[in-house]
């Protein structure tokens, strides 16, 4: 048993502890053995969790005055922008939160990319984070169709035309998700519905996550295993609270800041022009987050290899934890695959960057590009990097660079030995 475990007093809370132990839980997650060294990139698991309570709140509010209907929909947004008490504010909320959500997660995978978070024993972790992420994309795709503008009713027509081009079912698939022969009321109605259940189903998928993660504990900028827990650890509050909760607060200006400057900066004008089958938009473009993505669909000529690339991006990242050989786990001491890791950044910034672009000329170009060196760095530079490349020396344990004011990992020993 642990020092620090709680232990019902009184025996009504020892009578319901012993039966439901969330009082135990609680002083559990209070006393979580957290390492001492991590920084703020490990302080948006909680910045994330903000995220879904936010969406799901203003969600349930906003589907109070909502109507799913092709004919009512647009007018209803209208409806709780001009005339629901602070409905402008619950809207913004909810549909800048979406951005925010995603620039989180994108901050959140690429901090595990860098530090190597998705290696043994933690792959079960990164594989149900997977999931929330192809959720998100999901959910966030849904709840964009639901104002019903011009970009919400062509972004739907197209992405669910991708599905067509599945062999023999495809057609079927398509039918079945419009619930008629091309978009319309049937498709409103039933996006609205998954749309207000996906969040639910993120919502257990993070439990499942964070139980995940409480197993083999949280990994840490050095990469390395917890050696002494008394030295090279601190308990969860209200050390690491107090940084999340700072975190969060610096997060939450920057989300105020666009929800009460610029709330629309990160959609389409297009939308708020009402839906017209007979009107097709000039360049049809789905949300920021979702765009390397789609350069990575219109870099291919072929629409079902466009489907199958695209797909493909994003489940590469299932067998990531591996196609990694490399013993090492935080790219602090891997020199090559930091570099690569950075280009690897670069390169899905470009493709982000593209998929807004019309797909022709040079920007069709950048788009391949861009698609060829996203599936080498998982295929080819990962593999062959893990077994060539000379790493650094590792610390002996997490407090020797936290002990030596944070000195290359060769020196703190050296100081260690003088010492």
């Amino acid at each position: 048993m642990s020092d620090h475990e709680y232990i019902p007093k009184s025996k009504a809370a020892k009578w319901f502890n012993d039966r439901l132990p969330l009082l135990t839980l609680g002083a559990h997650l209070t006393d979580y053995p957290t390492p001492k060294n991590l920084n703020y990139w490990w302080t948006f698991g909680g910045i994330l969790t903000f995220c879904l309570i936010t969406q799901i709140v203003t969600g349930i509010v906003l589907a109070m005055h909502y109507v799913a209907h092709a004919d009512l929909a647009f007018g209803s947004v209208e409806h709780i922008m001009r005339n629901v008490n602070y409905g402008w504010l619950i809207r913004y909320i909810h549909s800048n939160g979406a951005s925010m959500f995603f620039l989180a997660v994108y901050i959140h995978i690429f901090r595990s990319l860098f530090y190597g978070s998705y290696k043994s024993p933690r792959e079960i972790i990164w594989i149900l984070g997977l999931m929330i992420y192809l959720l998100m994309m999901a959910a966030a795709f849904l709840g964009y169709v639901l104002p019903w503008g011009q970009m919400s009713f062509w972004g739907a027509t197209v992405i669910t035309n991708l599905f067509s081009a599945i062999p023999l079912v495809g057609e079927s698939i398509t039918t079945w998700l419009w619930g008629a022969y091309s978009v319309d009321n049937p498709t409103l109605n039933r996006f609205f519905s998954l749309h207000y259940l996906f969040p639910f189903l993120i919502l257990g998928l993070v439990v499942l996550h964070i139980w995940a993660l409480h197993i083999p504990g949280n990994n840490n900028p050095v990469g390395i295993d917890i050696k002494k827990p008394s030295k090279d650890t601190v308990p969860f509050h209200p050390y690491i609270t107090i940084k999340d909760a700072f975190a969060l607060l610096v997060f939450m200006i920057i989300f105020a800041g666009f929800v009460f400057f610029t709330p629309n900066v990160l959609g389409h004008s297009d939308n708020y022009i009402p839906a017209n089958p007979l009107v097709t938009p000039a360049h049809i473009v789905p949300e920021w987050y979702l765009l390397p993505f789609y350069a990575i669909l219109r870099s291919v000529p072929d629409k079902l290899g466009g489907v199958i690339l695209m797909f493909s991006a994003i489940f590469i990242l299932f067998v990531l934890p591996w196609l990694d050989t490399s013993k090492v786990r935080s790219a602090v001491f891997r020199p090559i695959y930091r570099q690569f890791f950075w280009i690897l950044v670069v390169d899905v910034l470009m493709l982000g960057y593209v998929g807004a672009m019309p797909a022709e000329g040079v920007y069709l170009v950048l788009a391949r590009v861009g698609t060829i060196y996203y599936f080498l760095h998982f295929i080819v530079v990962l593999p062959v990097v893990g077994l060539l490349e000379k790493t650094d020396p590792i610390p002996m344990s997490i407090s020797e660079p936290v002990m030596t004011g944070g000195a290359e990992p060769s020196l703190a020993r050296k100081l260690n030995e003088k010492v």
